[in-house]
């Protein structure tokens, strides 16, 4: 509508154009140029440009960027002890304006790799500083994992170096695996050839060539892959933007699902995941979409919850959906999961009633479960071959501040995350004690 909303003001601000968008925001009224409250941070001047070329160059205001020239060089050492140390004053007074400019600053939301040297290194350095200058606001991080064809060999170098400071630093982690978005994508592409549930694909779609033709399967969707992150966020964050029944504060989140402070790895399912790709897919029943959120397709790391241990769960939902939906759901599929035995009532659910543009509704579940163990096991694993042989590992010991004693602390730190888990899934099969319920006199 061009108007400047609540919803809008969460994650943008309205600043007049003429005063250099350094004056105080328009608040309530039309729209004279959004600017988004993020800083923009990469040790490649590439990627950055491409935004500022993009179709969303206006909305970053070009004095919250950070770049560098030459890159990480996939070097955590680098990203994280040098470029960390010569660009810290500068990262710091940029957040700190940011910040400034919010009238209730909530959480940051951190949005990183973990292959690579800028995305590990000064991403979880960033997370330092965040905790240093703003010790109570919560810090969420969304985390892309490499997979197991990776283009970067010392990737798992630079992931166990930066697992160590997502345990110690962040409140709440979302690992996301680009495995698991291309199998999405491709599962997108097989229902748009196969012509299943009579799909059409929208003109001029994420997931197809401007001729609208569906894209050669080979060819790396990345377009299409972000898309399914951009969605994760969008209901994640919903809550803060519209109204609805049930409101979930985003802190919330960290306060229900996180019972042990380093083990704060959410699984996240998103559904309806096909129609993320703009495809005209009829809309899934409102109990299918609960049944899809606990199997293996919709989640966005390969991950099997259904069959380990649950901590916690959040339900998200958006779109005109009753308590007594999200109640029957749960009942539903509450015999098929395992909670751990002292959280057996572990549920947290939040209701929006603003539904995703052009469906009628959506669900994020969130796991706190056991299942990310495999993702941190085969991540050891790819660590140690190089580790054992000490390959590559002169390139991290000649920057300075970086000893052989980080690896060391760092492959420690994940083998004590991993023990963390093996010790709630020894607890599996143990009896269902239902707590005794308090017997109310009449």
């Amino acid at each position: 509508k061009g108007i400047y909303d609540e919803a809008l003001s969460s994650f943008f601000r309205n600043v007049d154009a003429r005063s250099g968008g350094d004056g105080p925001d328009i608040y309530k009224g039309k729209i004279c140029s959004l600017k988004a409250r993020a800083l923009l941070i990469d040790m490649e001047e590439g990627v950055v440009n491409e935004i500022l070329q993009g179709p969303l160059r206006d909305v970053f205001d070009s004095k919250q960027l950070i770049t560098d020239v030459s890159g990480s060089g996939n070097n955590w050492a680098v990203g994280h002890k040098l470029y960390g140390c010569q660009y810290r004053e500068n990262i710091v007074e940029k957040l700190r304006k940011t910040a400034e400019h919010c009238d209730c600053l909530q959480c940051f939301f951190i949005i990183h790799s973990m292959g690579g040297g800028t995305g590990s290194g000064l991403g979880t350095f960033v997370l330092n500083l965040l905790e240093d200058e703003f010790p109570e606001v919560y810090r969420f991080v969304t985390s892309v994992y490499p997979s197991g064809e990776d283009d970067v060999i010392t990737s798992p170098y630079n992931s166990v170096l930066a697992m160590k400071e997502l345990n110690e630093h962040a409140d709440c982690v979302l690992p996301i695996e680009n495995e698991s978005l291309f199998d999405i994508v491709n599962k997108i592409h097989q229902m748009i050839s196969s012509g299943k549930l009579g799909s059409t694909v929208k003109q001029n779609s994420l997931v197809t060539s401007s001729a609208g033709s569906a894209k050669n399967v080979q060819e790396k969707p990345f377009d299409a892959m972000n898309n399914i992150v951009a969605n994760l966020l969008l209901t994640l964050t919903s809550s803060a933007r519209f109204e609805g029944s049930l409101n979930m504060d985003l802190n919330e989140i960290s306060m229900n699902l996180v019972p042990f402070p380093r083990l704060h790895y959410l699984v996240s399912s998103l559904t309806p995941l096909y129609t993320l790709a703009d495809i005209n897919v009829p809309p899934r029943r409102l109990d299918q979409m609960f049944s899809d959120a606990f199997s293996r397709d919709h989640q966005l790391i390969q991950a099997d919850p259904k069959h380990s241990l649950y901590l916690a769960c959040a339900l998200l939902v958006r779109g005109n959906v009753q308590v007594s939906d999200l109640r029957r759901n749960i009942e539903r599929l509450k015999p098929s999961l395992h909670f751990v035995s002292w959280n057996q009532e572990g549920w947290k659910t939040g209701l929006c009633s603003v539904p995703p543009v052009g469906h009628s509704h959506s669900l994020l579940a969130l796991a706190n479960n056991t299942c990310v163990k495999p993702t941190f096991i085969a991540l050891k694993d790819r660590f140690m071959k190089l580790y054992k042989k000490k390959a590559h590992l002169h390139h991290y010991l000649h920057i300075d501040g970086m000893e052989q004693s980080c690896f060391s602390e760092a492959i420690l730190s994940l083998s004590d995350l991993i023990e963390e888990y093996n010790e709630l899934d020894a607890t599996k099969g143990g009896p269902r004690t239902d707590p005794s319920r308090l017997k109310i006199a009449v």
